[in-house]
């Protein structure tokens, strides 16, 4: 099992329309075969970091979701061209 958290940081003003990359993107991620977890969270105090938890069952399903059609369109062709500041954190699962 591969987890990980991806931190992005956007404007105020592009609020709305990361929301909705997002949310097409956490539909399509869902539907792959291999992803096992993906929710996109808004951080409570700065609604303008966003927090995507994945989870998929391995290196292969995670290089799959990054060739898919809907990684390209909507995390590098929405989210990266809106991003400030991204970081991923590498999860190791404790059981």
């Amino acid at each position: 099992m591969i987890s990980f958290i991806v931190r992005l940081r956007f404007e105020p003003e592009d609020h709305d329309a990361v929301a909705e990359c997002l949310r097409a993107l956490t539909a399509a991620s869902r539907k792959e075969p291999g992803c096992v977890s993906y929710v996109a969270h808004f951080v409570e105090d700065d609604a303008n970091i966003v927090v995507i938890y994945e989870q998929y069952m391995d290196q292969a399903a995670v290089e799959a979701h990054r060739a898919s059609p809907h990684f390209a369109e909507l995390a590098v062709g929405c989210l990266y061209q809106k991003m400030k500041e991204r970081s991923v954190e590498n999860l190791t699962a404790v059981a």
